[in-house]
């Protein structure tokens, strides 16, 4: 199992929506693929607004979820 990180994100999106083109996945496996993905990242974006407002540090894990 891959590590969650942006480009491992970035790399299944891409590999979805090529299956998708190539009539290897059905549209809505790739649509609920997608849905994980947008989930995710609303995720990351609010944890960073929270430690924005809170002026905190960036959690290492989102950092680390950045860099990867």
């Amino acid at each position: 199992m891959k590590d969650l990180s942006a480009t491992n994100l970035k790399d299944a999106l891409w590999e979805t929506l090529n299956s998708v083109k190539d009539d290897k996945m059905l549209p809505a496996q790739g649509d609920a693929i997608a849905s994980q993905a947008r989930e995710i990242l609303r995720t990351i974006k609010t944890q960073l607004q929270v430690v924005a407002q809170a002026k905190r540090q960036v959690p290492t894990t989102v950092v680390e979820f950045a860099e990867k």
